[in-house]
């Protein structure tokens, strides 16, 4: 049941669909994988302009919310990141600490729970097992095609459950 009187939510995902990693994949394709380089790393992503830009209409008529399988422990990077982007403000939904389930399962579990109370208009993220499971559930989503796909990054995020 959702509250009419509010606007409605869209969510989006930070890695490869407001932010560009590729600067940082190197540490994911070394054996063991250096999540603490990876993600130490972060706040010096370039905002992806297709991202930033729709993000920034979807603002106007809807109020934003951020998710991502970063982990809590990125939360003030994150934050700052977004400032620095002059991105609208949101609340940012984070992977729990030692939560390593695959994205698809983390996030939307999330949008459900968000479901639950506010109409969420739109979805936007870049992993396509995300994308279909939200579809699936009956969420309209946008897929962020616009960053380079890496099979180390989809690895992570899917069968690691790190991002």
């Amino acid at each position: 049941m959702t509250e009419s009187s509010e606007r409605p939510l869209a969510v989006f995902d930070l890695d490869n669909t407001l932010a560009g990693t590729a600067h940082r994949q190197r540490f994911l394709e070394r054996r063991p994988r250096d999540w603490d380089a990876f993600f130490a790393a972060a706040p010096a992503d370039p905002p992806l302009a297709e991202g930033v830009a729709l993000v920034r209409r979807s603002a106007e008529e809807c109020e934003v919310v951020y998710l991502t399988g970063r982990p809590e422990r990125c939360r003030r990077d994150t934050l700052d990141w977004l400032a620095a982007q002059g991105l609208p403000e949101g609340r940012v939904h984070m992977r729990r600490g030692g939560d390593r389930r695959p994205a698809r399962v983390t996030k939307l579990e999330i949008l459900r729970g968000l479901a639950r109370t506010r109409a969420v208009r739109v979805l936007v993220d870049d992993d396509e097992l995300v994308c279909a499971d939200a579809e699936r559930a009956g969420f309209t989503v946008v897929r962020a095609d616009w960053a380079a796909r890496s099979a180390d990054l989809t690895a992570a995020q899917e069968d690691e459950g790190r991002t």
